[in-house]
Formats: C-alpha cells, sequence, structure tokens
C-alpha cells in the first residue's frame, strides 16, 4: 500500500454504542463540520438537537441525517446571541428527550479583511456569535446540570489563533481566544459538578459553504491551504468527528480543560521562524552547505 495514504481519515473510530442514551444539542449542526459531527454522534447512538437560524435548512438536514443513520434528531430554530432562544432549545430538548447530555458549541462567523476595514458592528457581530453565543448555551446547559446535579460534557469548537493569534481574522481570533479561557476557567470551576469542558482547534477543513465565503473567488485556489500543513494534506470531515464524538464520549472521562488541536502540525508549521525554509530547492541548499562550510574554514 502506498505509505501516503489514509486508510483510517474517512472510518469511524469508535464502537456502535459509545454514545447510547447520550442528547446531544449542536449549534450550527445543520451544515458543514457541524453537520459531519453530528452524524457521526447519531452513528454512536446518540439524540442529536442541531440548531442555526434558518429552520428550513434545519428541517431538510434533520430528515436527511435520520436516514443515513436511523437515529433521532431535532432541528430548532435558535439564533445563539438571544439567550432566552437558547434557553428555548433546551426546553423543547428537555420536552423531545427528556435529558440532555452534551453541548457542542460550533456556531461560529468569520470573515477575512484588513482590521482597520472593519466597522465597529461587523467587530462586534462576530464577537456575538462565537463568544456570546458561546456562553449563552454554555450557562443555559451549565445552570440545568448543577440544579440537576446532572454531570455533562461541553465540548467548544475553536481555532489554533486561539492561541497564536492572527491578522485579518482579528474579530475572530479575540472571539475564538475568549472561549478558549472559558473553557479552561470553567473545567476548574465547574469540575466538581462533573461538567467536563474541553476544546478541539481544528486546522484546515475545507467546508464548500463556509469556505467559498471565507474565500471568495480564485482566492482558495491561491491560498491552497494543504501547502502550510507539514502532512501537506487538509483534514478529512471524519477525523474531526471521530475526536469530537471520542471527547463526548464516557471514554474521556479524565480528560478535562483541554483544547486538543487537530491540524497536520499546521500552527507549529507557522510558529518556526525558519519553517519557511522548506521552500528553497535542494539545489540551492547544495549551494548554501557550500558557502557555510567555506565560512567555516575562514
Amino acid at each position: 500500500m502506498d505509505k501516503t495514504t489514509q486508510p483510517y481519515s474517512s472510518a469511524g473510530m469508535l464502537r456502535d454504542d459509545a454514545l447510547a442514551e447520550k442528547t446531544i444539542i449542536v449549534t450550527g449542526g445543520g451544515t458543514g463540520l457541524g453537520r459531519a459531527m453530528s452524524t457521526y454522534f447519531l452513528k454512536l447512538g446518540a439524540n442529536v438537537v442541531i440548531t442555526s437560524r434558518k429552520l428550513d435548512v434545519l428541517q431538510k438536514t434533520a430528515s436527511e441525517m435520520e436516514q443515513e443513520t436511523g437515529g433521532k434528531v431535532l432541528a430548532v430554530a435558535c439564533d445563539v446571541r438571544n439567550y432566552d432562544e437558547v434557553e428555548a432549545v433546551l426546553a423543547k430538548t428537555l420536552e423531545k428527550f427528556g435529558s440532555v447530555e452534551g453541548l457542542l458549541n460550533n456556531a461560529a462567523g468569520n470573515f477575512i479583511s484588513p482590521t482597520e476595514r472593519l466597522s465597529a458592528n461587523a467587530f462586534g457581530t462576530i464577537i456575538d456569535i462565537v463568544l456570546k453565543g458561546s456562553a449563552n448555551c454554555t450557562l443555559a446547559l451549565g445552570k440545568h446540570w448543577i440544579a440537576q446535579k446532572q454531570p455533562g460534557t461541553i465540548l467548544n469548537i475553536i481555532t489554533t489563533y486561539a492561541f497564536t493569534g492572527s491578522g485579518y481574522v482579528v474579530p475572530s481570533a479575540c472571539a475564538k481566544g475568549g472561549v478558549l479561557a472559558m473553557t479552561r476557567s470553567l473545567a476548574a470551576e465547574w469540575g466538581k459538578y462533573g461538567i467536563r469542558t474541553n476544546a478541539i482547534a481544528p486546522g484546515p477543513f475545507p467546508t464548500k459553504g463556509a469556505w467559498e465565503r471565507l474565500l471568495p473567488g480564485d482566492l482558495a485556489e491561491k491560498f491552497d491551504f494543504k501547502n502550510r500543513v507539514p502532512l501537506k494534506r487538509v483534514g478529512e470531515h471524519q477525523e474531526l468527528a471521530n475526536l469530537a464524538a471520542f471527547l463526548m464520549s464516557d471514554f474521556s472521562g479524565y480528560i478535562n480543560g483541554e483544547a486538543i488541536t487537530i491540524d497536520g502540525g499546521e500552527w507549529m508549521q507557522g510558529a518556526g521562524q525558519f519553517n519557511g525554509l522548506e521552500a528553497i530547492p535542494a539545489e540551492m541548499w547544495d549551494m548554501l552547505e557550500q558557502l557555510t562550510r567555506g565560512t567555516k574554514g575562514s
């Protein structure tokens, strides 16, 4: 077999009942990576509640996911920026399934722009969706679990630039950085209630809709992200779903307050001052080696 192939990248990792008898709320669960993770949760025996602002898209997705997996999906329209709507999702979840055991904060918004070109409203919109939205959902579920004396699991989707920073996506970096701080803070504070809080920082996992909005036109081809990844490929959706399912399952019961990166080494590639030297061709290295030897001998 070709050593460069990835035989397990598109295969499910956990046993079929790994999430049995669990109900998981997934914000932004109707499309892209949210849908991929939700689908795998269903295959592992969970009930799933998917939310976004577009009910028609959600309902169509819910029907397709149920047909594919045989699981149960509840679609609820929700703008996570509004706490009352988040509480309504919780109420409908309890009415439908009787309990809720997990929350996946996946809803997000982002766009690329020089920061000085942004209006205060544009900046605030991203903060509200990503940070305030995650906080609203976390607070609603946390209050419920604590009142019910019930353990729970919170999983937040962040980015590697939550801890490195990044130009041209500053509102997102600020918001995701806040979510990372919330993850670690609540892991310490709510651990005594049996509530685990972790995060995943994905690298490039292309989704058609999101990436077309983020990199319109021919930008996606000009900025081919796999060239930034040491493994020279982008992530498979199932690879992210495998990690999310593990962290949502009881198999990860002693993992709390962690932010796990799954990016093929991308952020480390960008962190080293000289990592960009991989662009130097072999012939130039030969020349540089001779120059170095000449300097040593002088």
